[in-house]
């Protein structure tokens, strides 16, 4: 992880600049944002609740990503500040979404593993 690290910082310190020429108040950017975040939010979001079988993650996730959604399909309606306040309540619900999942995923289990048994069940097993 270090060695990807090292040679991907450079890369983006040479980039760095070019973000300046993107145009990020452009309608099309925040439609082609959403639509990279729904497949990878969705699938990180599921595979995290079969692992920890918390579906509060997932409705969390969901709502901030429903969020996006309608600040791209409703941004002209609710005018600039209405779908700022979408955008940054949706990103937020998702970001919250991905840290509980991480942290949930990173806990051990509640599994019956050989390691986690008390010695009263050892006896009664075997």
């Amino acid at each position: 992880m270090c060695a990807v690290h090292c040679l991907i910082l450079p890369l983006i310190l040479v980039l760095l600049p070019s973000l300046a020429a993107l145009q990020l108040d452009n309608e099309a950017f925040h439609t082609w944002m959403v639509i990279a975040v729904l497949p990878t939010s969705i699938y990180a979001l599921t595979m995290g609740c079969k692992q920890h079988k918390r579906y509060r993650v997932l409705l969390l996730g969901c709502s901030g990503l429903t969020l996006l959604i309608m600040a791209v399909l409703l941004g002209e309606h609710t005018g600039e500040i209405g779908e700022k306040a979408m955008t940054l309540a949706g990103s937020a619900l998702v970001a919250l979404g991905h840290l509980w999942n991480f942290r949930l995923c990173r806990k051990p289990s509640n599994c019956p593993c050989p390691s986690q048994k008390s010695s009263s069940q050892e006896d009664t097993i075997g």
